[in-house]
């Protein structure tokens, strides 16, 4: 990855966070796949809620695309925030 060398360290942090906000974003869309969301039937004087049925992944399927968005996002930032052998860092 040749361009990340020629960046900044500030430059490499903003990479660091707008993949952190990527990832979430497609984390928390893949989790949200198979809910439903929005109105649903409520009729208030009859005392019963019809809630929405579908209910997604289970949990642990959930926190596991969560671990993954997360080790993923881990592994890249290790990778943007190292240092180069040519140009030292501050000491």
């Amino acid at each position: 990855m040749r361009w990340i060398d020629r960046l900044g360290m500030t430059q490499r942090v903003v990479v660091v966070v707008a993949l952190g906000f990527a990832l979430a974003i497609v984390a928390g869309y893949v989790t949200s796949l198979g809910t439903r969301s929005g109105w649903y039937a409520y009729a208030p004087l009859s005392g019963q809620a019809f809630t929405p049925g579908g209910t997604g992944e289970p949990g642990w399927v959930r926190m596991v695309i969560w671990l993954v968005a997360t080790g993923l996002w881990a592994a890249a930032s290790v990778r943007v925030l190292r240092r180069t052998a040519d140009r030292p860092g501050p000491e």
